[in-house]
């Protein structure tokens, strides 16, 4: 939370010409609609967003995320949340995360894309601060990141929960009620199957 006990939210968006302002806004304008009054979104444009590389993103998410308070949830959607978790997993933060919050990420490594920056390693989980929960949302219409992607993130970070929303795309329908419900940590409210998942054996 802030100093001023605000909860901040920082949303780092997918890559793309235009995607800040003409396609992820209207996530953020999503997001904002369904927790109301009382929350702090931060919303950075990346740089290069038409170009993006792990290198500048991932020093702009550092400088992003020395600026919060303890207790704020991290969002990345598709890219913004693949360069994210490999920036805590590299990098914990210093102040501890409420929660970290992958929307249609894509999955780099094993089972996923091939990486030209990174890949994630097996155990990506352990990697990241303990302690702090982790959501994979993604959207069983996604015709840009394959649904199976979640699934790889389920494995590699066995804390993850899974929320896999049927007739979603890659923007959630520019809809992220239940992103809402799970920062407002009301999981009852959240209308999809959430997994638990087991430490790989």
């Amino acid at each position: 939370m802030a100093s001023d006990g605000v909860p901040q939210i920082l949303v780092i968006q997918g890559a793309g010409a235009g995607v800040h302002d003409e396609w992820d806004n209207k996530l953020v304008d999503s997001l904002r609609r369904a927790l109301g009054d009382g929350y702090e979104i931060r919303y950075p444009l990346m740089p290069d967003e038409a170009d993006p590389s792990y290198a500048t993103w991932s020093a702009a998410i550092r400088r992003e995320l020395a600026a919060l308070a303890d207790g704020a949830v991290v969002v990345g959607h598709s890219v913004g949340g693949t360069i994210l978790v490999q920036t805590l997993a590299e990098q914990p933060p210093e102040r501890a995360l409420g929660a970290i919050v992958l929307i249609a990420a894509p999955f780099v490594g094993t089972g996923g894309w091939a990486g030209d920056e990174f890949e994630f390693p097996p155990d990506l989980g352990a990697r990241l601060s303990r302690g702090v929960p982790v959501h994979v949302f993604h959207g069983l219409r996604d015709d840009t990141v394959p649904p199976s992607h979640a699934d790889r993130y389920a494995a590699v970070i066995p804390q993850a929960h899974l929320h896999q929303l049927s007739e979603r795309d890659h923007q959630l329908n520019d809809d992220l009620r239940e992103v809402a419900a799970v920062i407002r940590r009301d999981p009852a409210t959240v209308a999809d199957r959430v997994l638990p998942r087991s430490p790989l054996v």
